[in-house]
């Protein structure tokens, strides 16, 4: 059931940018669901076969040209390893798209270095983060402009307290993860969505967990929001091509 009486900042036109999410865990694609990473299984999609990154990102690229992939090294984040190879394989087949990459970065001196390494945006997700200092030596860096912040939550927010506060340490692009949410189908976390929408009022907010279709993409623009992250629906085809098509004019 849609909630349309949760509204964020209006904005003038009614394009949503979807970006296609890969969760990569020891060189392969697995689906996430609820944030229960320990038991992601491989991804199995309409969209090609099998589940190594570079036929994932080439499928979804057949069903639209994306030109931005979200990819989350989950080896990175829990600290059991990392998917560098594998980025390094995805940026060289597809040198046209744009990376955002969640690695667990916890200090600015790991964020500069991913900049240097040419595989993407850094997105730093606020459960990764060691407290506020990280944004505050980004925020006068040159690569502050590449930089993504996603806000993470579990049951309540996951990240340094004081973060959701402090909205001058945000970067222009923010991503709202409702971990519960990912891969549930259950919707878009709109009050969440509001909510942060109310605390940075200038910042392009990005839906994660829980979009289920174009109805729902569709809401979110009407609603002022500048994009969503979707997987499961692109890969079960309840998000199709036609419709990514009218939704980027």
């Amino acid at each position: 059931m849609r909630t349309p009486s949760v509204t964020m900042q209006p904005r003038e036109g009614k394009m949503v940018h979807v970006v296609p999410v890969i969760d990569l865990r020891e060189g392969g694609v697995v689906h996430a669901r609820r944030g229960d990473r320990g038991r992601y299984p491989p991804l199995r999609s309409s969209l090609c076969d099998g589940n190594d990154p570079v036929a994932v990102v080439g499928g979804l690229l057949r069903l639209h040209p994306f030109r931005i992939v979200y990819a989350a090294d989950l080896d990175a984040i829990q600290g059991t390893g990392d998917n560098r190879l594998t980025l390094a394989r995805l940026k060289a087949a597809f040198p046209e798209v744009a990376f955002w990459v969640d690695a667990g970065f916890r200090t600015a001196d790991a964020v500069r270095g991913f900049v240097g390494s040419g595989l993407g945006d850094p997105v730093l997700g606020s459960e990764s983060l060691d407290g506020l200092a990280p944004l505050t030596a980004l925020k006068a860096d040159p690569v502050w402009d590449r930089v993504i912040l996603s806000l993470d939550f579990r049951d309540r927010f996951v990240g340094p307290p004081g973060l959701l506060e402090r909205a001058d340490l945000w970067p222009q692009r923010i991503i709202v993860m409702t971990l519960a949410r990912v891969g549930s189908g259950e919707g878009p976390d709109w009050s969440r969505l509001a909510e942060i929408g109310r605390i940075g009022p200038q910042a392009s907010l990005f839906a994660a967990g829980g979009v289920r279709d174009g109805g729902d993409l569709r809401d979110l623009a009407a609603r002022g929001g500048a994009g969503a992250l979707v997987a499961t629906a692109l890969h079960d085809g309840r998000i199709g091509g036609a419709e990514l098509a009218a939704l980027s004019r």
